[in-house]
């Protein structure tokens, strides 16, 4: 064997995945024929390829005894690291080969938003495009369509803060709402001062948001000429699905985002309270194109039927066209 090059003189440059593969199988088998046979080479190119590695790396990576192959420290370390980081390789190898030639549609949006508006309309486009795969990802944080691989992303901002080019979906309205059981057991609620009676489900985060402030009780307190008024209590969650479901397991009443709890409304499992005292807010709920995407028929399609949904729960929300 070769001297191993002194550390001032050990080499930089990348290492050939296919010396990594020949050092995995000599790993694997503790034998060079074995590995070889594995690999389809001879047992000296095998060889060729060891040697070539340790010269790369610069230390010995097995012990070669007359009958036997032992790794060193060294070679331990970096099969720990080298063979989940090819085993990774290879999965996504995979996949990108199984889903060469298919079509689909990648979409940004925020949680809430999918689970509460996007998901439970899924099926419809599925059954009628059952050959286009979709992606969805979720971010609070706004998804740069320029450089993301994103084909178009459904936003909720002022009509000021919407991209360029962003397609309307539908307005912003926020209605009282609760379960028909909580409501039940309740005295009857028949004026916008009787909310105290019950618990109140807020944005925790509301306060500390541009433009949150829209969605709170306490505009809707100004909008009802009740600016001082307090509940029995707070309950303050994150996310517009988590006040929703605390309302649907009757925890109390919910300042509820009408276009999210549309389908709920309908299905009877929340009830709206005091629908004369809707409140209307400056926020809206947008469709951004990416701007590579927008010819590809999977997402034209894609994109019409999301105006028809959207058409949908402008309907069902009462909102004029």
């Amino acid at each position: 064997m070769s001297a191993m090059p002194s550390p001032s003189h050990l080499r930089t440059r990348p290492v050939a995945v296919g010396h990594w593969r020949a050092f995995l199988a000599v790993a694997r088998h503790l034998n060079f024929r074995a590995a070889a046979d594995e690999l389809a080479l001879t047992q000296s190119a095998v060889s060729r390829q060891i040697q070539a590695l340790e010269d790369e790396v610069g230390v010995p990576l097995f012990l070669r005894h007359t009958r036997a192959v032992e790794l060193t420290g060294a070679g331990v370390q970096l099969h720990r690291a080298v063979a989940p980081a090819l085993d990774r390789l290879d999965a996504a190898v995979r996949q990108v080969r199984q889903m060469a030639g298919r079509r689909s549609v990648a979409i940004a949006t925020w949680a809430s938003f999918a689970s509460m508006w996007l998901i439970p309309r899924m099926e419809e486009f599925q059954c009628a495009h059952p050959d286009i795969d979709i992606r969805i990802d979720t971010s609070d944080s706004v998804v740069d369509l320029d450089t993301a691989d994103v084909d178009l992303a459904l936003r909720w901002a002022t009509p000021g803060g919407s991209a360029p080019g962003a397609e309307r979906l539908f307005g912003e309205q926020l209605a009282v709402v609760a379960s028909p059981w909580l409501l039940k057991s309740m005295p009857p609620v028949r004026q916008p001062a009787d909310v105290a009676r019950f618990a109140l489900i807020e944005a925790g985060d509301a306060h500390r948001q541009p433009y949150f402030d829209w969605i709170t009780w306490g505009r809707w307190f100004e909008a009802n000429g009740l600016g001082g008024l307090q509940p029995q209590r707070w309950l303050y969650l994150n996310y517009a699905q988590q006040i929703a479901q605390a309302a649907l397991a009757g925890q109390g009443l919910a300042l509820a985002r009408m276009p999210l709890v549309a389908q709920s409304l309908a299905a009877g499992d929340l009830v709206e309270v005091l629908p004369g005292h809707r409140l209307d807010a400056p926020l809206a709920y947008w469709l951004v194109m990416g701007p590579r995407s927008g010819e590809r028929p999977e997402v034209q399609a894609f994109r019409a039927w999301l105006l028809l949904q959207a058409e949908a729960t402008r309907a069902a929300v009462g909102e004029p066209d």
